[in-house]
């Protein structure tokens, strides 16, 4: 088990506390199991991290940081559970659809703990809260953004892993840029199939996918890919063509030798989630079950850095209202 010492992280082994004990308001331990790719990966762990981080500047709360090793068993996420609630840590937050099936075990042998799981509705308890996000929301608009920029009427999207979750950012982008070009092509990718989720951490695979994408006509191609993404937007570069982030703002993220590529970001906002958990949490008003952030929350946007997209700005704030409204109905699932 991979443990990151980040952020002022504080070590398991000198923790104290009991779990069986109610929560405390203030100055809480929180606990948080990353996902494949940890503190660092630019993207969907990274904007965990920023909200745990807010969270524990507001609220002087300590906090110790798991990550996930790729090829890792269920019951080794089970153990990392484990070891932050009996270290008195809580509440616990774990990050990643990964984890559903370990919180709904250990949130049961930890009555007094509270949970938070991000990406998964299906682990259902009284003390797990579901945070969720209409990824395909935010991916319609990114999707119309590349329909709007591209010259040769041909994009891809490289996705890390082929679950159902991936998939909605996939029918969002889709859907949006047919909305533009009904005869745009869309070159799709996924690089690993579960159990194998090293897709989400494998930059050479992600920039072998965006390669074949380029060189096979596309001009812009957006990933949702994790840690994968950094290597579709080496190739973007070397194709002189662009890229499309995901779930950070990685044009601020990103290496600095690619963040030029970046166009925009769909932006999943894990860490308003991850913040407002842990806000609830410091006021004792956390509530389980499921919570989604969409586009008209918040939850879900794109983002503007760079200026690359102002030109088109007006267009696609038109139809985020009209998603907002429910004139247009974004699918959440793949017809293929």
């Amino acid at each position: 088990m991979a443990t990151s010492a980040c952020g002022g992280a504080e070590n398991t082994d000198s923790a104290k506390g009991d779990p069986s004990q109610p929560a405390k308001p203030q100055g809480a331990k929180i606990g948080l199991a990353y996902d494949i790719g940890g503190r660092g990966d630019q993207s969907f762990n990274d904007a965990a991290a920023r909200g745990l981080d807010q969270a524990k500047t507001e609220f002087g709360a300590t906090a110790n940081e798991l990550e996930a090793s790729p090829g890792e068993t269920e019951a080794q996420k089970e153990e990392r559970l484990r070891l932050l609630a009996t270290g008195g840590f809580n509440p616990v937050i774990a990050v990643g659809f990964a984890y559903s099936k370990p919180v709904a075990k250990v949130a049961q042998e930890f009555p007094n703990v509270k949970f938070a799981l991000v990406d998964d509705e299906a682990a259902k308890g009284p003390n797990i809260s579901n945070l969720l996000f209409a990824e395909h929301e935010g991916s319609f608009l990114v999707g119309a953004a590349a329909a709007l920029k591209s010259k040769k009427n041909s994009i891809g999207f490289v996705g890390g892993v082929q679950v159902p979750l991936i998939a909605k950012f996939e029918a969002g982008f889709a859907a949006g840029a047919k909305h533009i070009k009904p005869d745009i092509k869309i070159q799709t990718k996924y690089l690993t199939q579960p159990p194998d989720f090293s897709g989400f951490n494998d930059p050479a695979k992600g920039k072998t996918a965006a390669e074949g994408m380029f060189d096979g006509g596309a001009d812009v191609v957006y990933q949702a890919a994790g840690g994968s993404g950094g290597g579709v937007f080496t190739a973007a570069k070397a194709a002189n063509a662009f890229a499309i982030g995901v779930d950070s703002d990685q044009a601020l993220t990103a290496d600095a030798s690619v963040k030029d590529v970046i166009i925009t970001s769909m932006l999943k906002k894990v860490d308003v989630a991850v913040y407002t958990f842990l806000k609830g949490f410091a006021s004792n008003s956390v509530t389980a079950g499921s919570t989604i952030y969409d586009l008209k929350v918040g939850g879900v946007d794109y983002s503007v850095t760079g200026g690359k997209v102002d030109d088109i700005k007006a267009q696609l704030d038109e139809l985020k209202q009209k998603i907002i409204s429910g004139e247009i109905k974004v699918p959440d699932k793949t017809t293929g």
